[in-house]
């Protein structure tokens, strides 16, 4: 049986380990540096950045921590309106083809709808055909005509630092 709780600080751990498995199956690992600090103070410290919810099984007389979604909240000019954005949603292999990658996607649209928001989204990368089918049996379409920048590091440092 599936539960889906906002986290608490003392899943931080949970959450860490979620995230490296997360970032080891996006063959991302090297890129995966947050430490329990960092996530204890973004995440739970005086200025919340994002929040995460934790989906967890229950069978066979024990409750297993299954997989987590990490989201915050953006803003549509164009709609006036925020935005609910998925960062990372992810399920252990062992519980994946139970549901329970939808229900934390229907339990964030719901949030969505609930806190006013226009429209839901998130990026998945290019070759996860798996995901990318996934989300288009829910009714996802993707935003191809948009293409993501960012910037990060010594980049990141020597924009802040020109004109």
């Amino acid at each position: 049986m599936l539960s889906i709780r906002p986290a608490v600080v003392t899943d931080v751990a949970q959450i860490l380990a979620f995230i490296r498995e997360l970032a080891e199956y996006e063959k991302l690992s090297h890129a995966a540096v947050a430490t329990e600090a960092d996530l204890r103070e973004t995440l739970f410290g005086a200025r919340p950045c994002a929040e995460v919810l934790m989906a967890e099984w229950t069978g066979e007389g024990a409750t297993s921590p299954a997989g987590f979604a990490l989201f915050f909240h953006n803003y549509s000019t164009f709609l006036g309106k925020p935005g609910l954005y998925l960062e990372d949603l992810f399920v252990r292999p062992a519980f994946r083809q139970k549901g329970i990658g939808a229900a934390l996607l229907g339990h964030l649209a719901r949030l969505a709808v609930s806190r006013g928001c226009g429209r839901f989204e998130w990026a998945v990368l290019d070759w996860n055909e798996p995901a990318i089918g996934f989300y288009r049996k829910l009714g996802a379409l993707p935003q191809d005509e948009w293409t993501t920048f960012r910037v990060t590091g010594d980049a990141l440092a020597a924009l802040a630092r020109s004109v």
